[in-house]
């Protein structure tokens, strides 16, 4: 290779940021530790999170939270989803039925404490303690839980269809309630988002024991009982929030994923809903940052990295080159120390956009962009369905061996 050839190649390198951290001194600011220390492996896709995390925040984009996982067993909430939603950095929540119900044991005086994971599952089983890997709590723990639930369940407010931000509203202001009265000095998810007007969605809201007590009380009263959850109404929902964020309020959005999941993709599967389904344009997320230990390469969607995202339409191409990152890490050993960073910087701060409070008016406006494609929709509802039954005649037989089958079913 002739050397200019071999210096042509080498501009872009030549450019690159040189690694050559300097000694830790324990004066440094934790955004200055980030910038600084974590130039290579996972520790620079930590340094990438933050600042896309960052951008995100300092530029106000619409920001979409995805939990899967026993995250409020562990005490995330406690310790980094609350300060960022109390600071306007959060703007909507998907997350599992497990997380918003474990949510509830401290509210009632129940305690989670640190166990042995190797302990003795058995032994653990005798003594009616619950484990979730190396945290534990009383069976009676999650009987009270239920009893609480299913009282709240039974009020007045409940008894209609919903969709589970709906849902998950009313649950937020009863505990609120429930807090205010016990003097509970650390609120709930439940109750913050209610507080600040974050809506809550649970993409399976049946896979959690919120929604087993659901199955009971129905079970005990019939007809009487009224509750139920709107899935297709949910969906169109996460929809509408979305296209009020890019449409109505003319922002960018960003997703912030913590592990994988049901979370992540009813979150990201608003977006193909908008554009392949509804035929509303959209572009994607803008931003798309991941905390998640699975690997990318065997076909899951919870790790899926954003360029596989963008082929089905998820996140924008800008997202792909320049605002992602897959953060190969456990939630947990990650980010609270990536919102302790984002948080001692007291100018990332905003005020609650409280998406809840716009939701009926964003349900009308892509139900008002749906009327104006009927036509067009009601074309996509159109398939030409195979003719005849199980048995087929010899004629039709024939015409499949010679590769000449008929496509020509009656439209609907």
């Amino acid at each position: 290779m002739a050397s200019t050839d071999k210096q042509i190649l080498r501009k872009g390198f030549e450019r690159a940021r040189e690694v050559h951290p300097v000694g830790i001194t324990g004066k440094e600011s934790p955004i200055e530790i980030i910038e600084r220390m974590f130039p290579a492996y996972v520790g620079r896709q930590e340094r990438t999170a933050f600042e896309l995390m960052r951008r995100s925040s300092q530029d106000d984009v619409c920001t979409f939270l995805t939990m899967s996982g026993a995250m409020t067993p562990a005490g995330l909430h406690q310790s980094s989803l609350i300060p960022l939603i109390e600071r306007g950095l959060v703007d909507c929540i998907t997350t599992t039925g497990a997380n918003l119900y474990h949510d509830a044991h401290r509210v009632i005086g129940h305690r989670i404490r640190e166990i042995d994971p190797a302990g003795g599952d058995l032994q653990y089983r005798l003594a009616r303690i619950i484990r979730i890997y190396d945290l534990g709590f009383r069976e009676e723990t999650l009987l009270e839980t239920d009893k609480l639930f299913s009282a709240l369940l039974l009020g007045p407010d409940y008894q209609r269809k919903m969709t589970t931000p709906e849902l998950h509203w009313l649950l937020g202001r009863d505990i609120a309630r429930i807090e205010d009265a016990l003097g509970v000095k650390s609120p709930s998810l439940l109750s913050t988002c209610w507080r600040h007007g974050v809506p809550i969605f649970v993409g399976a809201v049946q896979d959690g024991s919120i929604f087993l007590n659901v199955v009971k009380l129905k079970r005990l009263y019939g007809s009487d009982f009224k509750l139920e959850i709107d899935i297709a109404q949910d969906v169109f929902e996460m929809g509408a929030m979305q296209h009020h964020c890019f449409g109505t309020l003319g922002k960018k959005l960003a997703i912030w994923i913590l592990g994988g999941g049901v979370p992540k993709n009813y979150t990201l599967q608003g977006e193909p809903l908008l554009d392949q389904i509804l035929g509303v344009p959209t572009h994607g997320f803008d931003f798309d940052v991941q905390f998640c230990v699975d690997p990318v390469d065997n076909g899951a969607l919870s790790s899926c990295p954003a360029g596989e995202g963008h082929t089905w339409g998820k996140v924008s191409a800008e997202s792909v080159q320049y605002g992602s990152i897959y953060c190969h890490c456990d939630v947990t050993a990650v980010f609270p120390w990536l919102t302790y960073a984002l948080l001692s910087d007291p100018r990332i701060h905003r005020k609650p956009r409280r998406l809840y409070d716009a939701r009926e008016t964003a349900v009308k406006n892509l139900q008002r962009e749906v009327e104006k494609r009927r036509k067009k929709l009601l074309d996509t509802v159109k398939f030409d369905l195979p003719k005849g039954g199980a048995k087929a005649s010899k004629k039709d037989s024939g015409k499949k061996k010679q590769g000449k089958r008929s496509l020509r079913g009656a439209r609907r």
